[in-house]
């Protein structure tokens, strides 16, 4: 099969995705597919291109937003963005399917996807607008609470700080709306730190959410093909599970399972599978929740296009069911063309 990976993009999650692809690449040629790739940012990736990809490495904070500006054309908010001509380029259009290794920014808001749509193209994960919808956590939330998944409760910038502290409290989690990876996050601990932690985010986004923080354990839950993969449960060295955490080995340690009771893992698995359904979700996702002290879970949002770096949580959650890395971008692949 020819199979196009696409990779990098100008997100403040480049250096994720591109290392998400690489390792992608290296597994779809180990089966026998035909694989090329290809950047939004730069087109098409020939041999020497790829290379040099292979050569970047992830850092323990993402790219700076004039490095993504640069790489991006244009801004918005900060968030630097492409121009989405990359049907013209003949491996994306003659692809049997493309593999989305995209994080963030239009690769991951349905932007992309509706492009591809447009001009036939198969590819991998949700559709437009489930991606659109799972990149808005203000409106995943309001689905989410609609389809009785709980979620921790939220305002939206800009808020009265007396409001934020009767309704929220503190800690409050100030992040961007439509952002990954924990970037332009900031874990706001009093009424004073909170208007630095709001501009902070505003620079990666022209929305901003303030989140009631849920102390506890922190889990996540696979969803492959409607299907829920084990759960897992994190423990950042960090008070939050950071960008630099997720992506820095040794600065967290991941438990596939869960030590939780059957019960426990049965209900967090439906929840994920619920709010999976109700965001319309396809293919496959990553469904992030928090586990309040009393037993009770907290989703906190839905990643539809979640890392496959060595560290990523999703090819570590096909590991603990016995499907290995090849099996799994294998599966998502058979998704994709139905």
């Amino acid at each position: 099969m020819n199979i196009t990976v696409l990779l990098g993009g100008a997100s403040a999650e480049r250096d994720v995705s591109i290392a998400s692809g690489v390792r992608i690449i290296d597994a779809l040629r180990s089966i026998g597919h035909e694989v090329t790739a290809a950047d939004p940012s730069t087109g098409a990736v020939g041999d020497d291109a790829e290379r040099s990809l292979r050569a970047t490495h992830l850092r323990a904070e993402p790219p700076s937003l004039e490095e993504l500006a640069r790489l991006g054309g244009r801004r918005r908010r900060g968030r630097a963005e492409f121009v989405p001509d990359l049907v013209t380029i003949p491996a994306v259009r003659d692809a049997d399917v493309v593999f989305l290794a995209l994080h963030g920014g239009q690769g991951e808001d349905g932007t992309l996807q509706a492009i591809l749509d447009t001009a036939g193209v198969r590819y991998t994960g949700s559709g437009h607008l489930a991606s659109a919808l799972a990149m808005d956590k203000d409106l995943s939330k309001i689905l989410f609470r609609a389809a009785g998944v709980g979620t921790p409760d939220w305002l939206m910038a800009p808020a009265d700080e007396s409001l934020v502290e009767d309704r929220l409290g503190f800690p409050v989690v100030v992040k961007p709306s439509k952002q990954g990876s924990t970037v332009g996050l900031t874990l706001v601990k009093q009424r004073g730190e909170l208007a630095e932690a709001v501009a902070r985010a505003w620079q990666y986004d022209d929305e901003v959410m303030l989140e009631e923080f849920v102390p506890g354990r922190e889990l996540t839950v696979g969803v492959l093909g409607d299907h829920p993969l084990p759960v897992g449960e994190i423990f950042p060295t960090h008070e939050i599970y950071d960008y630099e955490c997720k992506y820095t080995a040794g600065m967290a340690r991941e438990e596939f399972p869960a030590r939780l009771t059957s019960s426990e893992s049965a209900r967090v698995q439906d929840e994920a599978v619920r709010a999976f359904r109700a965001l319309k979700l396809r293919g496959y996702a990553r469904i992030d929740f928090r586990m309040g002290a009393a037993g009770q879970f907290y989703c906190l949002e839905a990643n539809t296009l979640p890392g496959m770096t060595a560290l990523s949580l999703i090819p570590q959650a096909a590991a603990a069911c016995g499907l290995s890395f090849g099996a799994l971008c294998e599966r998502i692949v058979q998704l994709a063309i139905g």
